[in-house]
């Protein structure tokens, strides 16, 4: 599972599995090709803002699962989290606006800010539809480029669950205070995941590095789009 807009242009595309350090070989690495792309009918490349940015890879081969490699687990159908509900962004982006790539996998707390909050205009107003979560907002911690389709992931009864991929962020910079990280809300599109995973018999939905996602799609995107 990622972006939408991380997979949206004619490219050969593989996943690595189990990677935490891009720099070298950690020898937990599985490297798979990309067999299919299923992306959203309703995402628009020029509209990031209009939401649906969301896809799902079909593998060409089974991942093997062990203690690198795990399945995430989806929300509840529609599951909507509280404000300030703790959750935690992961990925390799950039740790300041304008700043250098990671090698190392980072990660950073992020409180979810409930719908009625960063819509408003003091945050994101129209622009955060529903079907969108947002986390962080604090000036400090957030997602950047190089992040995107990553996790926003949530312990709910004892378990992590994948509640966002990771989206965009304000074209002012990554970590502007009132303006969250936005994330696709997994919840609102459990019954499409269901519908598109049927597609393919050896899709694997999300795959877990130390329990954040390692599915490593690193692309050079700017502006309103995290990649």
């Amino acid at each position: 599972m990622t972006a939408a807009h991380c997979v949206d242009r004619s490219n050969t595309f593989r996943v690595v599995l189990g990677d935490h350090n891009l720099s070298q070989n950690d020898g937990t690495e599985q490297y798979i090709s990309v067999s299919a792309i299923r992306i959203n009918s309703g995402w628009n490349t020029n509209n990031v803002a209009g939401g649906y940015d969301i896809a799902i890879l079909h593998l060409a081969s089974s991942a093997t699962l062990n203690s690198y490699v795990k399945l995430a687990t989806l929300p509840a159908n529609n599951a909507v989290l509280s404000n300030n509900y703790n959750c935690i962004i992961s990925g390799w982006g950039r740790t300041v606006t304008g700043g250098s790539l990671p090698s190392i996998l980072q990660q950073a707390p992020l409180p979810v800010v409930d719908h009625s909050t960063c819509s408003s205009s003091s945050y994101w107003g129209t622009t955060v539809k529903s079907s969108m979560v947002c986390a962080g907002g604090n000036g400090a911690q957030a997602g950047c480029q190089g992040d995107s389709g990553g996790p926003l992931n949530c312990v709910v009864n004892g378990a992590y669950q994948v509640h966002g991929v990771t989206s965009f962020v304000s074209s002012s910079g990554c970590n502007v205070y009132r303006k969250p990280t936005v994330f696709t809300r997994v919840s609102a599109y459990i019954s499409w995941i269901n519908s598109v995973v049927t597609l393919g018999s050896r899709c694997l939905l999300s795959l877990t590095v130390r329990k954040y996602l390692s599915v490593a799609l690193k692309f050079g995107f700017v502006a309103r789009k995290i990649v």
